[in-house]
């Protein structure tokens, strides 16, 4: 972050040959001739007093486990407080390693082998592996569609928590399609959930990027019902971006799920990193850096839809209301089966594959747009040029 000529902080891409000279996977699991745009990390600079208050650490040798780190709830409560009129207790929040270790270790405490795992598609594919590792059966209600504007379709929601469901993994907002649920579509999940007995995870990792100020609601402030029946999972390492740091948090709101993270084994708060848990609890304390980056993904998300205008005109695209990733259509360009691995070998461009988060997506795509227009203009350049030599 620095400050601009108008004296208000700014957030912008890094030229990418700096970004090349990252260690992270987005920059080392690719060949160098390969513009990468999948993993959801951002080529932003870290906010400095994260950066400040990692670099005092190394310069004491301050280099340990993690112990009670009681500001990371105490400035999380703040942050929601404020931002979402929810009030969270502190000690109702509980350190994991990230947001897939929270909702397996959580899960643990509410499933058991075989039971069945609710999921909504399509959407972020680790969502999958996490029922694997649990050892439960998937139970798909995959998301109704309006064009490319997806919805939970409710009516297939109770059809599968009816055949047994003990538990739901929601991603909300939703990865990679954007949306935002709603508050009465929440309150009527949370009756459901309480009708038929499931627990409901809500994965909330991508909220503090939400675009409408009051559009997201976290689930567990939606009423008492949710509050009972649910449990939230989330992190800063999305927003701040700060994954490779390794720290989320869970958080319950009624006695019955607080016994529950109560039990879990110590080792899941343990295994969290020292580094992950300070630089979270200094994430929700700096919110002039989390404004300057939506100010420049509100810019970029409109870019993206003003570039595909421009220069691939029937790719089918929705302007998201959260985060920096961007759910792309490419049916009408005949990309084959496999349009991702195409553009891999033919555009030297790399995106996840949309069969990746759902049966039926597989002409889709999602793009990263947490980067500099000069990358997105060069990512959807090579879309072009592959999608001509195909055509």
């Amino acid at each position: 972050m620095f400050k601009s000529n108008s004296g208000h902080p700014t957030v912008d891409g890094l030229p990418l040959a700096q970004l090349r000279t990252r260690k992270s996977f987005k920059w080392r699991g690719f060949p160098q001739d390969v513009l990468p745009l999948p993993v959801a990390e951002m080529d932003f600079e870290i906010a400095k007093p994260i950066r400040d208050e990692l670099i005092s650490m190394l310069e004491v040798s301050d280099t340990g486990y993690l112990g009670p780190i009681p500001e990371l709830g105490l400035n999380f409560a703040s942050f929601a407080a404020a931002r979402w009129d929810w009030k969270v207790d502190p000690e109702q929040l509980f350190t994991c390693t990230d947001v897939g270790v929270g909702m397996v270790e959580m899960g643990r405490m509410v499933v058991k082998p075989g039971d069945l795992i609710m999921y909504n598609t399509p959407v972020y594919h680790n969502i999958l592996n996490w029922i694997n590792e649990l050892k439960c059966e998937a139970v798909d209600a995959p998301l109704a569609k309006n064009g490319l504007h997806y919805t939970l379709d409710l009516s297939i929601v109770e059809a599968g928590y009816k055949k047994g469901v003990k538990a739901h993994f929601l991603c909300n907002p939703h990865n990679p399609v954007g949306t935002v649920f709603t508050k009465s579509e929440l309150a009527a999940l949370a009756e459901l959930a309480k009708k038929y007995g499931v627990t409901i995870f809500s994965d909330e990792i991508h909220a503090p990027l939400v675009y409408e100020s009051g559009a997201f609601v976290p689930f567990l402030s939606v009423s008492e019902t949710a509050r009972e029946v649910g449990i939230c999972v989330t992190a800063a390492s999305k927003s701040w971006n700060l994954a490779g740091l390794k720290c989320a948090t869970i958080i319950t709101a009624h006695p019955d799920q607080k016994a529950r993270a109560d039990a879990m084994p110590l080792a899941v708060h343990y295994r969290a990193s020292l580094f992950g848990a300070v630089a979270a609890a200094k994430a929700y304390e700096c919110t002039d850096w989390l404004d300057a980056a939506l100010v420049t993904l509100d810019r970029n998300r409109k870019f993206v839809a003003a570039q595909l205008a421009e220069k691939l005109p029937t790719v089918g695209y929705r302007i998201p209301d959260c985060s920096y990733l961007a759910w792309l259509d490419l049916s009408s360009l005949n990309l084959g089966e496999k349009p991702a691995d195409l553009l891999l070998e033919k555009g030297k461009v790399a995106f996840n594959p949309g069969i990746d988060f759902g049966p039926n997506s597989a002409q889709f795509v999602r793009l990263n747009f947490g980067t500099s227009e000069e990358i997105i203009a060069q990512g959807i350049d090579r879309i072009r040029t592959a999608s001509e030599a195909m055509n």
